[in-house]
């Protein structure tokens, strides 16, 4: 008997990425010397897609890139990955998102990034991609897209039950004014089998501090608004599960810190990779905590290289972390 292939489908934005490492980011006027360059698609959707197909998932794609030769390089490099790239969308009149990014000798880097596509995903391109949603075991989606668009994905996977991972990030078509005018994310964010907001993201949500001992609050606050669970994370101080009956705290793993850029979506791809193995099971909610322990296991070793995409760890990678953890 052929065992299942779990499905994910992400639905997150498409960049390139142009990482340089340099001693120490320049201040304003300083110009520094640049000593390594990384040149790759990056972004949620890819980084995700791709640490979900690292896990032995079935993964495709939803997204959007511009009519420039950017968007031929990123569909390439996904499909080297095993990622479906059927739907990623592009339009011509647009480039593809661009990240630039400097990072220093201690890891700590500095972003500017300019969403070019990514700001045209419509609730239509969700509608064409219906039945690749309704095929997943879960549907993980990164709300830096247009919100029209994401309520559009979220409404697709409960229609046809599939388990919904949201990362709530601030959506890129609002700006502070429609913020205050608009005011909570939402009520279909809340339906959400599991929220992974970073604990400010989480904290602006529940309109609180982005303070780590209030993080138990915060999760739980998210929770009583409908959502199955939420997962804060905290970076170096690890993550916090929290559901209806139990709030626990996963320490961050102690790996040689070398590039921070892709914790956050190696995280979540390989949160929704643990998902979708157990997405049949009856219990699988009950399983979020090993779950998070394997995504916080894959953050931590994509913090152990340089770049995005290609720091990325595999399913092997992952366990044994897991495995040294273990025995210590």
């Amino acid at each position: 008997m052929t065992a299942r292939t779990p499905k994910v489908v992400v639905i997150g934005g498409t960049y390139v990425d142009m990482a340089i490492k340099c001693p120490q980011i320049p201040t304003p006027g300083q110009s520094v010397n640049g000593f390594a360059l990384s040149y790759t698609p990056t972004g949620p959707g890819p980084n995700q897609a791709v640490q979900a197909a690292l896990c032995g998932c079935d993964v495709c794609l939803v997204s959007k890139v511009g009519g420039d030769p950017f968007a031929h390089h990123a569909k390439t490099i996904l499909a080297d990955f095993g990622v479906n790239t059927d739907f990623i969308y592009t339009v011509k009149a647009k480039n593809t998102g661009v990240v630039v990014t400097l990072v220093d000798a201690k890891g700590e880097n500095a972003t500017c990034v300019y969403p070019g596509a990514n700001c045209a995903l419509q609730p239509e391109d969700i509608e064409t991609a219906e039945q690749i949603i309704s095929d997943a075991d879960v549907c993980l989606i990164h709300g830096q897209l247009p919100q029209d668009a994401i309520v559009a994905a979220i409404r697709c996977a409960e229609l046809h039950g599939v388990k919904l991972i949201l990362n709530p990030a601030k959506p890129i078509d609002r700006n502070p004014s429609m913020a205050e005018l608009e005011g909570n994310l939402p009520i279909e964010y809340f339906s959400a089998d599991v929220l992974i907001p970073n604990l400010g993201e989480a904290a602006d949500i529940a309109e609180q501090s982005a303070d780590i001992h209030a993080a138990k609050l915060i999760g739980s606050e998210l929770v009583a608004r409908g959502a199955g669970s939420a997962v804060i994370t905290m970076g170096k101080r690890g993550c916090m599960v929290i559901n209806r009956f139990s709030a626990d705290h996963i320490p961050a793993f102690e790996v040689d810190l070398v590039d921070q850029t892709g914790r956050g979506d190696a995280f979540a791809g390989a949160l929704a990779a643990y998902c979708a193995v157990k997405a049949e099971s009856p219990q699988w909610r009950d399983d979020i905590k090993e779950a998070a322990k394997f995504a916080s296991a894959a953050g931590a070793l994509a913090c152990t290289k340089f770049g995005s995409i290609e720091a990325l760890p595999t399913k092997a990678e992952i366990i044994e972390l897991l495995q040294k953890e273990d025995t210590e």
